[in-house]
């Protein structure tokens, strides 16, 4: 099909199998993140996001069904640079009090990333007038939004005090 003749459905779908591809990379890294973290707290809500990604992945190969598409990745190179940049912090900081602030940052980085790709998808659908994939595609966005303001009080109740006190 020539580029002309693409429409936004074929957007939402490429679009959707970039997501499928990040979910499923976070699925990896997500435990290595959490055995990694030195905050109880940190690790917990790691892992509880862990669990929920998994969620995640599943919701994605509901909206796949839904849409009568196969349920493929598409390579993104945005969530390999973000995982990429937590692997650095990992190593880097290692042994250090500010690794629970670089863990943070990089958990972050890719919960805004993923924010922005639900909102958009979720947009998308709506105009698509796909109301069931909206729906599941907003639940899965109210909780990266969870995430992230988790992750935001955990960093602003001690864990950026900690790195900057070491």
């Amino acid at each position: 099909m020539a580029a002309k003749d693409k429409k936004l459905d074929d957007l939402f779908y490429e679009t959707l199998r970039d997501i499928y591809y990040a979910e499923k990379a976070l699925v990896k890294s997500l435990p290595k993140m959490a055995k990694t973290a030195h905050a109880k707290e940190l690790r917990e809500a790691i892992e509880h996001h862990h669990k929920e990604t998994e969620g995640h992945v599943d919701r994605l190969e509901e909206v796949f069904g839904l849409i009568e598409k196969p349920a493929r990745t598409k390579t993104c190179d945005a969530i390999r640079g973000l995982t990429d940049e937590a692997k650095d912090v990992m190593q880097e900081f290692k042994n250090s009090e500010a690794l629970d602030a670089g863990l943070l940052s990089a958990a972050q980085a890719v919960e805004h990333y993923e924010i922005s790709r639900y909102g958009t998808l979720k947009s998308w659908a709506e105009q698509l007038g796909l109301d069931q994939v909206a729906k599941i595609l907003d639940a899965t966005l109210e909780e990266e939004k969870n995430a992230d303001k988790t992750l935001s009080r955990i960093a602003e109740a001690n864990v950026n005090r900690r790195a900057q006190a070491a």
